[in-house]
């Protein structure tokens, strides 16, 4: 049951990753506006949509997912700071989606690597030596 519930969480956390994608690249409104007022336009957009690809596939690769994990928190972590000092929480008048998105995104990864903390634990040990 861990196994599956930590495959449905990787996915998820993927799957909701890979929809933000088409509007990060096809430069939609709402996507270069944010970008714009943290000053990365457009460098910053697809930079950072070609990071939510890679960490997507991680995900999806069970044997990977970890990896993906760890840099998923990077990216997500950056997405919640700028949306809490610099956006605002609502952008556009999108009542929080993008967001509570990146809440989602971050509690998916959350129950993630605590599915996998044996496999936490191995990686961090093996760093150390």
């Amino acid at each position: 049951m861990k196994n599956y519930l930590e495959r449905i969480s990787a996915i998820a956390a993927a799957v909701i990753l890979l929809q933000t994608l088409y509007f990060k690249f096809s430069g939609a409104p709402e996507s270069v506006y944010i970008f714009s007022q943290l000053g990365i336009e457009p460098y910053g957009r697809i930079g950072t949509g070609v990071l939510e690809l890679i960490i997507s596939m991680l995900l999806l690769v069970k044997s990977n997912s970890l990896i993906g994990v760890i840099l998923g928190f990077g990216v997500i972590s950056g997405v919640l700071l700028s949306h809490l000092f610099s956006l605002g929480i609502e952008v556009e008048g999108n009542r929080g989606l993008l967001f509570g998105l990146a809440i989602i995104v971050f509690a998916l990864l959350l129950l993630t690597v605590i599915l996998q903390k044996e496999k936490l634990l191995l990686f961090v040990k093996k760093v150390k030596k």
